[in-house]
């Protein structure tokens, strides 16, 4: 039993299912405590049967930590089938679900499967549960109990193996003090919760992140963006209340504007580039001086201010160094060629915080 939940009431049988042992393609991307405490619990329920429910703001990749618990799990061979429940509306949500039979309903003119059916023996994701309605509710709470269901417009019962895992940004706690989810459900879903962090909390990721994006984003050859460590610092200071999203289309922005170029503090939109407007803006070329760590940039027409500049510069390779370092401060102080006492005390300087 989890702490603070009651027992499951079927008292069903724990049921664990041999991984295929391929790799994930979805693993979450850092090294940050935050992100190193998630994979270690998706790693520990992916290969029992139990029901999920992952929380978090939106964009913060719930919808990738559920592909991945499915990608580890014993279900790997079978379907995952993804479903938007607060983008369906809640006279569809049903017959999505569950499917239909020929004359169910005005326009059905077929019968047609439901999502549980596509997912039979594989992984059912019921994306933004928080937006079901209280009637479907009760019609999955049954499901969940009964492991059965029917179709539309039909009396057969169909007997279903799916794994769910749920995900949502709204507070469900909150939402069944205020009578809008149902109790019950709740318990049945969060068997084994996960919240996501957000980006805020796992800022360490953010030169590995980017790196991930930009790769996944793609491009002729050349056409790559690289950010400077006094964009990658400028960027540390953003709110990011998109998270992870809000990230990837900013890259997308920057790879359009400035392709197969090195993007500098001052290339960033305007909100994005904090305390870092006085810097200068770097010279665009695909390479970098100094064996591509530092920039090559010219000092502009009205000056800078030089200590904030190199200030930016050297809190982005302290960041690099300690995400490739796995938090070890030896070992980042290894990489950056300098005695530990004295990367403590640039540490203490800039307020850094080592992962481990």
């Amino acid at each position: 039993m989890i702490d603070g939940y009651p027992p499951r009431s079927d008292c069903t049988e724990l049921q664990q299912r041999p991984a295929t042992g391929r790799p994930s393609r979805f693993k979450p991307c850092g090294q940050s405590r935050a992100t190193r405490s998630v994979q270690r619990l998706i790693e520990q329920v992916a290969p029992f049967d139990t029901n999920v429910l992952i929380l978090g703001e939106s964009g913060t990749g719930k919808e990738l930590a559920a592909r991945h618990i499915h990608e580890l799990s014993g279900r790997s061979d079978s379907p995952f089938v993804p479903i938007n429940c607060g983008a369906i509306p809640a006279e569809l949500l049903e017959s999505e679900l569950f499917g239909h039979e020929k004359g169910a309903f005005t326009g059905a003119l077929s019968a047609r499967m439901g999502r549980f059916e596509f997912a039979e023996g594989g992984t059912l994701f019921l994306d933004e549960i928080g937006d079901m309605s209280m009637q479907m509710q009760v019609k999955l709470l049954r499901v969940l109990q009964e492991r059965s269901f029917e179709r539309v417009g039909s009396n057969r019962t169909i007997r279903c193996d799916v794994r769910i895992i749920a995900a949502t940004h709204r507070d469900l706690e909150a939402a069944i003090q205020g009578g809008t989810f149902r109790e019950d459900l709740f318990y049945r879903l969060s068997v084994f919760p996960l919240q996501m962090p957000s980006l805020r909390e796992r800022l360490e990721d953010l030169p590995l992140l980017i790196e991930h994006l930009v790769q996944r984003q793609g491009g002729a050859a050349g056409t790559q963006i690289r950010l400077l460590p006094c964009a990658i610092a400028a960027l540390a200071g953003n709110a990011w209340r998109g998270n992870v999203r809000e990230l990837s289309n900013l890259l997308e922005r920057l790879a359009i504007l400035y392709p197969g170029q090195s993007i500098g503090a001052r290339d960033l939109p305007e909100r994005y580039r904090g305390a870092a407007t006085e810097l200068p803006a770097v010279a665009r070329a695909p390479e970098a001086a100094a064996g591509g760590e530092l920039p090559s940039g010219e000092l502009p027409s009205g000056g800078l201010d030089l200590q904030s500049h190199l200030s930016a510069i050297e809190v982005g390779l302290i960041r690099q160094a300690l995400t490739q370092a796995d938090g070890t401060v030896a070992e980042a102080a290894r990489l950056l060629r300098m005695r530990r006492t004295t990367l403590v005390e640039k540490m203490r300087k800039h307020r850094l915080v080592a992962n481990a």
